[in-house]
């Protein structure tokens, strides 16, 4: 099995994982939204949106 993020062969200790530094590499993606599936339910539009408002409210 091939590392999924640089594609060397993955090792037994951090499997599917090659090394300690690409399972961080794939859990700083998942934490920074990278892997996030875009959305076109207005919804889910609106609820992002006062979200952000609420953050944004509370930063300032």
């Amino acid at each position: 099995m091939a590392c999924p993020i640089c594609s060397k062969p993955a090792t037994a200790q951090y499997r599917p994982f090659c090394s300690r530094r690409c399972a961080d590499v794939d859990l700083a993606r998942w934490l920074n939204g990278s892997y996030a599936i875009p959305s076109e339910d207005p919804g889910d539009i609106e609820e992002a949106e006062a979200a952000r408002a609420a953050d944004e409210g509370r930063t300032h």
